[in-house]
């Protein structure tokens, strides 16, 4: 029976994403420009990243005044109950500045340092995924109704479907197309949504045979990287780390120590 506490937590989650989710869909302005850039003049923000960060924590503080805050556009506090909530409003801004559909909202709540709590809605696709620690992961969407999330049957690595992402900096971007190119050979292709949230969903449902990806921050990752777990999928970093700046990977259990050994052996993790 799942915990009372992260149910609300869910339900506060889903709504905010929802509400975000449709702000970001109905309210694009057709003059959509950047309002400040972040790691390179490429890494973008735009007017619509701060509205939706403004909503979502609005919302959860109406309803949990005492709780802490991380947000990629700036929302930071640490807060006293135990209970922090991890935002990327937009992951994938770029993709939406071009009006491209792959992006998303990501919401997760965690409590005492472990997250609980996973909520990714990807308005332009009508899907939303959720999971609760230790109850699976779950998805709505207009294509295939609301079903429970299984990652793929086991595969081989050359027959796997993997997705990646690249850094906004020159120099990390190009070390990691130089790993792509090793790599690509061994898989049956690469993939490169621009959304690691987006990325992470579909492992969870079977879209994808993996995902890696260096430079993530908390936010990219973690509602995505709960959803993908509680689907089956196992998630990681270098070999006995967990996921973070230096390696992010997702993949099924067939598919994941072998992606892992090939990105340690090619150096994914550093320049």
């Amino acid at each position: 029976m799942t915990d009372p506490l992260h149910a609300d937590l869910l339900a506060l989650a889903r709504e905010a994403a929802r509400r975000a989710g449709a702000l970001l869909r109905d309210g694009r302005p057709a003059d959509l420009a950047v309002a400040a850039t972040k790691s390179s003049p490429i890494d973008v923000v735009t007017e619509m990243d701060i509205a939706a960060e403004k909503l979502i924590t609005g919302l959860i503080s109406e309803h949990r005044p005492h709780d802490g805050f991380l947000g990629e556009e700036g929302a930071a506090s640490p807060g006293s109950t135990g209970i922090r909530w991890v935002i990327d409003p937009l992951d994938g801004t770029v993709n939406y500045l071009y009006g491209l559909p792959t992006w998303a909202v990501s919401i997760a709540a965690e409590q005492d340092g472990e997250t609980v709590v996973g909520v990714v809605e990807i308005p332009m696709r009508g899907e939303s995924y959720h999971a609760v620690r230790g109850r699976g992961a779950r998805a709505t969407g207009a294509r295939d109704g609301e079903r429970e999330l299984s990652c793929r049957a086991p595969a081989p690595l050359d027959q796997a479907l993997v997705s990646t992402g690249f850094n906004y900096v020159t120099e990390v971007r190009t070390h990691q197309a130089e790993v792509a190119r090793r790599i690509v050979p061994l898989l049956r292709d690469i993939r490169r949504s621009g959304s690691a949230a987006v990325d992470l969903a579909d492992v969870a449902a079977g879209r994808l045979d993996g995902y890696y990806e260096r430079g993530l921050h908390p936010w990219d990752l973690a509602a995505g990287d709960l959803i993908a777990r509680e689907a089956g999928a196992l998630t990681g970093g270098r070999p006995g780390e967990p996921p973070s700046r230096d390696l992010a990977i997702a993949a099924t259990p067939a598919v994941f120590e072998p992606l892992q050994r090939l990105l340690e052996d090619f150096g994914a993790w550093h320049d």
